[in-house]
């Protein structure tokens, strides 16, 4: 056979590499989307999953050069909120979602009453009477902590011993103020409006909550496919039938005969005629950013030479290919994952270690990010309990790595 020189049996097959740039394309990370606002982007990337870290702020800094200023005010207005959304796990929604996003994280705080009335003798009219107690003492204007709730609403709350610290409710009030959240009646405000911070309180509401699996189908698809009713599982957190029975109802169909890869037939003829850019376009992004969570797939981003890398830090044996989730924040580059980094808050700076070898644009969109942080963020925390500390180890292996990559220190 000959030789084609043009072949690398390291990278991705090109049916992988239409697939991954495509992805990057519905996600709005193959150009800046300058103009748009914080829920344009949601609306038509999907929900930013939030844990107390920097993920919603670099994600839609990156998609729309966003400031934190701008995100900030956006949830001060209600444009976009932090919400229990699917599986019950926080994300950043926009306006239109709402309804939707409760509909979808609905089922979990019912499923944790279930097992406190199970395992810890909690009573559900005991915890409905405990809505109206916290419903009564709440305002739509002013936050009040748990602590506060606590107080106001007296015995209306009761311990449940270390039964229920081991199961990590230490009282009944976190199971009505999940259940109220999931039915609307309240939201959760962060104190001082930052999202990368977790200190909240609470205030009165009154969003409806509606919406359908199908409905939840359709815009999954929209944002994320091609993907396998696997990948919509992992996101939505149902069952196989319930999951099975969204996609048939919201028309989505194999994207070609015999395929697991599902897409909506809409966005079918766009699909056939899209190509790759040829130009790199490179963004920092966190490691729990929807190009990566919506799957939760993380080979399909890697080529497989990348895929066999040690971790930086990591426990010996794993490689990068091998984890659920990637351990620090990412590169992109037309949905391949070209390198790994953290911001070093000491010396104010981002640790990369490239995949690729480092061009200006390259180096420009991690001078571009580590501005971006140092000066809105002062820090690039990947969820609530990451700190400086936890991260030191990290971030000496990757300045290590490309050291020992480049032959010379990088920041």
């Amino acid at each position: 056979m000959e030789h084609d020189p043009h072949h690398d049996p390291h990278r991705a097959p090109a049916g992988a590499e239409k697939l991954r740039a495509w992805w990057s394309h519905r996600q709005w990370l193959d150009r800046p989307h300058t103009g748009a606002s914080a829920a344009d982007v949601l609306a038509a990337t999907g929900w930013a999953r939030s844990v107390g870290g920097s993920a919603p702020y670099l994600g839609l800094f990156a998609r729309a050069g966003l400031g934190r200023a701008e995100v900030d005010a956006a949830v001060a207005r209600l444009e976009v909120h932090e919400l229990p959304a699917a599986r019950g796990c926080t994300y950043l929604l926009p306006a239109a979602d709402f309804t939707l996003g409760l509909a979808a994280g609905a089922p979990a705080p019912a499923a944790e009453l279930a097992a406190a009335e199970k395992h810890l003798g909690v009573g559900r009219d005991e915890v409905e009477k405990l809505c109206l107690a916290v419903e009564r003492v709440l305002s739509e204007d002013e936050p009040l902590d748990p602590t506060t709730i606590r107080e106001l609403v007296g015995d209306a709350v009761r311990p449940l011993g270390e039964a229920g610290r081991k199961r990590g409710v230490a009282t009944t009030l976190p199971l009505a103020l999940g259940l109220m959240q999931s039915r609307g009646r309240i939201r959760r405000v962060p104190v001082n409006g930052r999202l990368d911070q977790q200190r909240y309180g609470y205030v009165g509401w009154d969003q409806p909550v509606t919406g359908s699996p199908a409905d939840l189908a359709r815009r999954y698809f929209a944002w994320a496919g091609p993907a396998t009713l696997k990948h919509f599982r992992w996101f939505s957190g149902f069952t196989a039938a319930t999951a099975r029975r969204a996609v048939t109802e919201a028309g989505i169909t194999p994207l070609a005969a015999g395929s697991d890869l599902l897409l909506d037939p809409e966005l079918a003829a766009e699909f056939a005629a899209f190509e790759p850019p040829a130009a790199p376009h490179h963004t920092l992004l966190a490691g729990i950013d929807g190009i990566h969570l919506l799957h939760r797939d993380l080979p399909r981003l890697l080529d497989p030479a990348d895929a066999a890398r040690p971790l930086p830090a990591g426990r010996a044996g794993r490689s990068f290919g091998t984890e659920a989730d990637p351990q620090t924040h990412v590169v992109l580059d037309r949905g391949r994952i070209v390198g790994l980094w953290e911001y070093d808050t000491e010396r104010a700076e981002i640790v990369h270690l490239p995949f690729v070898p480092p061009d200006d644009a390259l180096r420009a969109a991690v001078a571009r990010t580590e501005t971006f942080i140092r000066e809105q963020l002062g820090d690039a925390r990947g969820f609530s309990l990451d700190s400086p500390k936890s991260r030191a180890p990290k971030i000496a292996a990757l300045r290590a790595a490309a050291a020992g990559a480049t032959g010379r220190p990088t920041g």
